[in-house]
């Protein structure tokens, strides 16, 4: 089965390092798609049902917390792995995407080796050599 990763943001730069972080992956078979909104990122995720969302939480149009929320409880789309990204790193916004159903946080600036480690954690890839 071909796995999917989506990567949500409404900034170009972090979109572009995130799929520089995560290129190594398309070798092993890993599709990246991009959304650069909640509402484009929810679409997205019904039609393409991406094994791992990375979602930005300050978005126009849907927040990635309402996104995240639909998808885990409207949707009962439990199987996404979804890890929240934000600028914010207080315990309430921690908090919030936890509540949302978000299965991790990661806060910006991240190390696009963090991101890629745990990528291959989710997907249950080997370490690339």
């Amino acid at each position: 089965m071909n796995q999917k990763i989506l990567i949500v943001d409404d900034e170009p730069n972090i979109v572009i390092l995130m799929e520089q972080a995560l290129e190594v992956l398309e070798d092993q078979g890993v599709e990246l798609l991009t959304a650069k909104n909640g509402e484009e990122a929810l679409a997205t995720i019904k039609t393409e049902k991406p094994s791992l969302v990375f979602l930005d939480v300050m978005m126009p149009k849907m927040s990635g917390l309402e996104v995240c929320h639909t998808v885990k409880h409207d949707l009962q789309m439990s199987d996404i792995y979804i890890v929240m990204l934000t600028a914010k790193g207080q315990e309430f916004d921690k908090q919030k995407g936890i509540d949302v159903g978000a299965d991790l946080y990661l806060t910006k600036p991240f190390r696009p080796k963090e991101v890629l480690e745990k990528s291959m954690q989710v997907l249950g890839l080997s370490e690339i050599t």
